[in-house]
């Protein structure tokens, strides 16, 4: 039996995250030692009123499935005679399935947050920016005009500023959050120029309404068709931004500074999706310009390619997965460019729940590494110093493995239907762009598989034995520096200059063999007595398996990541439906009732045999190049070049490493063109300020307090002389007018 709700209560969905980050944010804000003191209730509030939001997303979900209809409740902001702005939300299809996409990711995402980040300083902090987070989102795809869109647009961004500069103490962190922050906001001008521009075009901010109106006026001829294009592209200026597409791609890897359960709903649910989510419900009014959506396609093909190629040679964990990201964004970019815009939103659920996995569990390894390298993302986030994870880490491996097999297409996992249809309408749209999706789809197999084999096969490659050689484990309150000085120790994990393994029983830090300590009583000991302690258990020098906590939301996604794309055999739908996305969601409970499902499945293997060629074989290279990753190193990041004897190979293998590890020289090339020119003209704007504008000003009233001073002196106060000094300058500006 199911709740039924009237459909106005769909201003919970985004309501309830906004009350919970208000309160928690106030709380903080007046009585920060309390919210400190409180942080599970706080967490938990927190988490269920996100939990409600989701409950009234799916309760309006299967409502829909009956009724099949579209509302929007509207009201009336500035009434005017000749202008009226509506605020309030729409209900269709497309915004319930974004709804639940979000509040799923985004409780998941929570529930993990509780253990990952238990231990910060800024827990309270964090709970508040992620819950608004995700209301804006929701405010945003719940959005019936581009106004509403426009300003949940505004706050997506600032989310994501406060998020990805989270840690703001670290320098990395704080570049990071700015970086992401002006190259949005250049999206976000072309973004406020388009919307302005559809106004001056339709005379209406409602989507439906100005769709409408705009197709009444492409068949009349009553629009210059350069304006018309001109203005859409500048609309999709704003998802190239927020969306990560080429050539504002280059904050994306660099927001891997926050918080890993951060960059999962980034990359998963929330302002990735905002661009292709804004593409989907403008795409009456694109698809009437046929420039402009050739540009969109290949915008996004070249995103996705590049995206793939940039993730080749990766040696960190989660930059691997956030170029990944851009190269599947650029998927569900390309298919609204080739009309196949319901297969961009397929793709981008698929996508979402796979991705949200592979990120968690990445955040599982980096909070497992960290115990044993220490707190430094350039060795905790760094593939080359793990390895051999799946024996210790068997539930993280398992459900990392069945991200990666859906993220490279193997069926039967949710993104091989997506990327499938993706691939095949490209195909028969353009070959180039055909080609460019299937040549990205066999890189991607590869340098995913690629992750996965360096982080859980092999041998471990980060032992401290091996690393730093032998060393003892002594209980102490002080310790002694590299330089021999002592120093306390109050808490291990942040003592600075000190060679130590976190997670350890308290106490426990490394000391070099032969080194003079203090022990407990202060009295100097050397490490060949015999009261030096023994090693604590040899597991402790591994990475351990995360807690239930932090396993339960892995688990849980597993089952999308498996399921979620199978409805895609459904021979009863076509691509060119307007329902496909909401039927497919709706009818996934019935999919093993019919035998057709099955066979149907076969017949879509068997078509599909060209286009999963190219997967296995990238997956067959990596297991090939990657199968003994014990033998690698961190100074041979891609390949063990020494093993290849062909010249030419050996220099493209050198040239594609190169060119992943540098970010393919664009930010090189932005740092050389744009941010030095910003500088010169910034400069230049400054000399000008000072010598022209204020030398101008500075130079009037000079002359006029040195004039002043010298008529002083001057001045005997008869008339006589001043009507003589009168008439003799006026005499002087006669004859300069006649001469």
């Amino acid at each position: 039996m199911t709740v039924e709700l009237p459909t106005k209560y769909a201003c919970l969905i985004p309501l309830c995250p906004l009350v919970a980050s208000c309160s928690t944010g106030s709380l903080l804000f007046l009585s920060p030692k309390t919210t400190r003191s409180l942080r599970r209730p706080c967490a938990a509030f927190n988490i269920s009123l996100l939990a409600v939001a989701m409950f009234v997303s799916f309760s309006l979900f299967w409502q829909q499935a009956a009724t099949q209809s579209i509302q929007q409740y509207l009201w009336i902001r500035i009434p005017k005679s000749d202008f009226c702005l509506n605020i309030g939300f729409a209900i269709d299809p497309l915004t319930l399935a974004m709804s639940i996409l979000v509040t799923t990711v985004g409780f998941l995402v929570m529930v993990y947050s509780n253990s990952y980040m238990c231990h910060d300083q800024g827990y309270a902090r964090f709970y508040a920016y992620l819950n608004l987070f995700i209301a804006s989102m929701l405010g945003l795809v719940l959005s019936p005009n581009l106004i509403q869109i426009y300003i949940f647009w505004e706050l997506v961004g600032m989310c994501s500023y406060l998020l990805i500069g989270f840690w703001f103490t670290r320098s990395s962190a704080a570049s990071a959050c700015q970086k992401a922050f002006v190259t949005n906001r250049i999206g976000d001008f072309g973004l406020l120029l388009g919307v302005s521009g559809v106004y001056w075009i339709t005379g209406s901010f409602e989507i439906f309404e100005l769709c409408d109106r705009f197709f009444e006026l492409i068949s009349g001829n009553a629009i210059n068709p350069i304006f018309a294009n001109t203005i859409a592209l500048l609309l999709f200026v704003g998802p190239v931004a927020k969306s990560a597409q080429f050539p504002l791609h280059i904050w994306l890897p660099d927001a891997m500074e926050g918080p890993t359960p951060i960059s999962a709903l980034i990359h998963a649910a929330t302002m990735v999706a905002a661009g292709i989510f804004l593409i989907a419900r403008i795409f009456n009014f694109i698809s009437l310009l046929p420039l402009t959506m050739s540009a969109i396609s290949w915008v996004g093909g070249i995103t996705t390619l590049l995206g793939a190629t940039l993730a080749l040679a990766q040696k960190d964990l989660k930059r691997g997965l956030a170029y990944s990201t851009m190269s599947q964004l650029g998927y569900m970019v390309l298919a609204p460019g080739i009309g196949a815009s319901q297969s961009a939103l397929f793709h981008l659920i698929t996508h979402a729940y796979s991705k949200a996995l592979l990120f968690l569990g990445s955040g599982s390894v980096i909070h497992a590494m960290e115990k044993v390298v220490g707190y430094s993302p350039t060795r905790s986030q760094n593939m080359f110093f793990m390895g051999g994870l799946r024996k210790r880490m068997p539930y993280t491996g398992t459900t990392f493995f069945l991200g990666t097999l859906s993220l490279c297409g193997i069926p039967p996992f949710s993104c091989f239907w997506s990327k499938d249809q993706i691939i095949a309408e490209s195909w028969l749209r353009s070959p180039y762009l055909g080609l460019l999706a299937s040549i990205t789809a066999g890189l991607t197999a590869f340098y995913t598989f690629r992750i996965y084999l360096l982080t859980f096969e092999g041998n471990f490659r980060a032992n401290p034995k091996n690393q730093m050689g032998f060393y003892a484990f002594v209980p102490s309150e002080k310790i002694t520096t590299l330089w021999g000085k002592a120093k306390s120790n109050p808490s291990p994990r942040k003592a600075d200059n000190i060679l130590h393994i976190t997670g350890m029983q308290e106490g426990w830090v490394f000391k070099p063999e032969n080194r003079v300590i203090e022990s407990f009583s202060g009295k100097e000991k050397t490490q060949n007595e015999k009261t030096i302690q023994s090693y604590p258990d040899p597991n402790q020098l591994y990475p351990q398996e995360s807690n239930f906590c932090m396993l339960l939301p892995m688990i849980i996604l597993t089952i999308p990541t498996i399921f979620i794309g199978v409805k895609g055999v459904n021979p009863m739908l076509s691509l060119g439906s307007l329902d496909l996305l909401f039927d497919w969601l709706n009818s996934l409970t019935f999919i093993l009732k019919d035998t057709k499902y099955i066979e149907n499945l076969i017949d879509i293997l068997k078509s599909s045999a060209p286009s999963l060629s190219l997967p296995l074989i990238g997956v067959l290279i990596s297991i090939k190049a990657y199968s003994q990753a014990k033998e690698f190193t961190d100074t041979k990041p891609f390949e063990d070049l020494k093993s290849i004897n062909n010249f030419f190979l050996k220099d493209f293998v050198i040239f594609i490493r190169n060119w992943s590890t540098n970010r393919g020289y664009i930010d090189y090339y932005y740092d050389i063109y744009f941010k030095q020119s910003i500088l010169l003209l910034s400069r230049l704007v400054s000399y000008f300020d000072q010598w022209i504008i204020d030398g101008f000003t500075n130079g009037v009233g000079a002359s006029s307090f040195f004039a002043g001073e010298s008529l002083r002196r001057e001045k005997n106060g008869r008339i006589s002389h001043h009507l003589l000094g009168l008439l003799i300058g006026i005499a002087l500006s006669v004859s300069l007018f006649l001469f």
